[in-house]
């Protein structure tokens, strides 16, 4: 199945937290190419698709940030209205949850990452009904 690693990253909610964050992923030549970040009260998560996932989250965990990988989907949609809903409705009517998302344009590229629970079933659903799932590979040579 295609799919893309995300570093998911659990951090204080407090200033200077982001540019610590950054800063270690910049000096390790780790470039972020999407990110999200969502706070709940002390504490957020900060999610970033960046070249070298697996690498970025070993990094950020030598410095003492708590960093994870987790499996998404990257999907190319349509820029124009309705896309997103095509792939929620899509995902819904199948019983697939959504449990968080993020979208960005590039190059003329609409990109929506999915986060699910079963990346595998979500990823066949949508490649059933014929929507374009990206690999890693692809991902990050936008």
């Amino acid at each position: 199945m295609k799919t893309v690693k995300q570093v998911a990253v659990f951090a204080e909610n407090k200033p200077g937290q982001a540019a610590r964050i950054t800063r270690i992923l910049a000096a390790a030549s780790l470039n972020i190419r999407c990110i999200t970040v969502a706070s709940s009260g002390a504490y957020g998560v900060m999610k970033l698709l960046v070249n070298e996932p697996d690498r970025a989250a070993e990094t950020l965990r030598k410095e003492g940030i708590a960093a994870t990988l987790m499996e998404v989907l990257a999907v190319e949609m349509p820029d124009k209205p309705g896309a997103l809903f095509q792939i929620a409705d899509c995902l819904g009517r199948s019983g697939v949850n959504v449990d968080n998302t993020t979208g960005f344009i590039i190059n003329n590229r609409a990109i929506v990452v999915l986060e699910v629970h079963n990346v595998t079933e979500a990823g066949a659903v949508l490649q059933k009904a014929g929507f374009h799932v990206l690999n890693q590979d692809e991902t990050l040579a936008i």
